[in-house]
């Protein structure tokens, strides 16, 4: 996600005179404003996000809501605890960030202490006010410059008493962990992060969000072992968000909506096979809510992508179709059309959208769907079993367990760690549940399940009814009945006992003569 930008001053590319929306002479309440956008929005000819939301808020799956991020330390200052700047209830401050003094202490964009922020930002009294309008905030710690604190401080009591301060200055419940560059990769820092997590989430209630790259192919591999490094280190997360932007696509014209479904689709089948290899079984509906997407409004860094408002009023109704868990967008401060020279070429701004559009019409968008707010979303988080893997039984696993020296073809179905997975090529020694690789060979099928027996073979010839016998010399070709199986010498053999471990090794004396369930079918 771009960076915060706290040692800018106005942006030089940006009109600072572009009008603001003028606000109503009296304060209208969030429900008042709410209820009056969408009544506007089903009256008038440009209602489509009124109209569609409302209509989908009904159904089981409609639970998306809106968090868009505000960019603190960016001048202007953005006003979001104004319903007439802000059309959203609730919004995710960003970004915090170590301070350069100070590894281990928070900082609002490595130029504010929260006390400074408090005094020169007046953050802690507009906090105050956007919640006595009925809305709340996040938090959003680390972004892509500066350093995040998990990364700079090593001390791991500092670093969680670190996030602990944020916690308690700003009473928030929910922190949204925006990760990012090298720290993806990062693995002492993200196992320091999770530490913390699992002790502040044992010591109250605490949401926690991660914020990721992605691509139209999902999560990176360091990406999605950034979850799964959360997730085994005992943390309960609530969802992955990721940054549906900056794809690097070299096409003329690309379009960014297609781009951002597809990686929503991607991750969506990554989580869900993640959660799976980690004991945890969700339905499809329960992986989409723990799924947040956040475009970049407007000119993306990459010149050829710009997201439009079409763009976004698609990517609502995906996320009302689809239940996805929260939509939120870079950034309220950008909201608005470039004005004056600027107009109509590519414009890099943190203060305008580079695209045609009317001041705050994302927001407007993205602020009617029909979600939970920050304080109840925390519900729905998922911790991962604090246990051993499980043990297979082959009395009851459906198809052979996976042995780590057998050699496996595509299509060869095995069960490892009560999860049935399939051989996409051939391989040797691959820890099916392992994640972190690019690509991996295996696909995740789905769970034992409790009703599974051992798989039954079934002979492919018949008439072989001699016994295999320990001190019988047999030939290349002779055939023998071992555990009531046909098997065939491959050459000359005496007291190698036919194997029981599927797959057979092909440099095993004896060749099975039956089928198993899971192995792939051959002509």
């Amino acid at each position: 996600m771009p960076t915060d930008s706290a040692t800018l001053a106005a942006d030089p590319l940006a009109d600072p005179d572009w009008p603001e929306p003028e606000g109503p002479e009296q304060r209208l309440s969030w429900w008042r404003l709410g209820f009056l956008i969408l009544v506007i929005g089903a009256l008038g000819a440009g209602g489509w996000f009124g109209v569609r939301h409302v209509r989908n808020s009904a159904g089981a799956t409609a639970k998306s809501w809106a968090v868009p991020y505000v960019d603190v330390t960016l001048t202007p200052t953005f006003e979001f605890q104004d319903p007439a700047a802000n059309p959203a209830n609730d919004v995710a401050l960003a970004f915090v960030v170590a301070d350069p003094k100070d590894g281990c202490a928070p900082s609002w964009g490595g130029a504010y202490t929260p006390d400074e922020a408090a005094s020169s930002l007046e953050l802690d009294r507009r906090i105050s006010q956007l919640r006595a309008a009925g809305g709340d905030v996040m938090l959003s710690v680390g972004g892509l410059t500066n350093t995040e604190l998990a990364v700079a401080c090593t001390d791991q009591a500092r670093l969680t008493d670190a996030y602990r301060q944020l916690i308690k200055r700003y009473d928030v419940g929910t922190l949204d962990l925006d990760i990012e560059g090298t720290a993806v990769a990062d693995t002492a820092s993200l196992q320091r992060r999770a530490a913390a997590l699992k002790t502040l989430q044992a010591e109250g209630d605490l949401t926690v969000w991660l914020t990721l790259p992605v691509s139209p192919d999902g999560l990176t591999a360091d990406g999605l072992n950034a979850v799964r490094t959360t997730l085994e280190g005992g943390v309960s997360l609530r969802g992955v968000n990721v940054m549906t932007m900056d794809y690097g696509t070299t096409a003329k014209s690309p379009d960014m909506l297609d781009l951002s479904t597809s990686a929503l689709n991607a991750t969506h089948k990554q989580l869900t096979d993640l959660y799976l290899r980690l004991g945890v079984k969700l339905t499809s509906p329960q992986v989409w809510s723990r799924i947040g997407a956040t475009p970049m409004i407007g000119q993306n860094d990459v010149d050829a992508e710009r997201f439009t408002v079409a763009d976004a009023q698609g990517l609502a109704q995906f996320a009302v179709d689809n239940g996805l868990g929260r939509v939120s967008m870079w950034s309220l401060n950008r909201d608005a059309p470039c004005t004056g020279t600027f107009t109509n070429v590519v414009v890099h701004s943190n203060t305008c959208s580079g695209v045609t559009q009317d001041a705050l019409t994302f927001s407007k968008v993205f602020a009617d769907l029909p979600g939970t707010s920050i304080g109840t979303s925390g519900r729905d988080a998922v911790a991962i079993p604090d246990q051993s893997p499980t043990v297979d039984d082959p009395s009851t696993s459906p198809y052979p367990v996976w042995r780590l020296t057998a050699q496996y073809v595509a299509g060869y179905k095995v069960v490892w760690h009560g999860v049935v997975y399939e051989a996409k090529w051939s391989s040797t020694g691959v820890d099916p549940s392992a994640t972190g690789l690019t690509p991996t060979p295996w696909s995740v099928i789905g769970p034992v399940t409790k009703t599974d027996t051992a798989p039954k073979p079934t002979p492919t010839v018949t008439g072989v009814t001699a016994k295999w016998s320990s001190t019988t010399v047999y030939a290349k070709g002779d055939r023998v009945l071992f555990n009531g199986l046909p098997y065939e010498a491959r050459w000359t053999t005496k007291g190698d006992v036919p194997s029981t471990e599927y797959p057979i090794a092909p440099d095993d004396p004896w060749k099975t003569l039956f089928t198993i369930p899971g192995e792939p079918i051959t002509n």
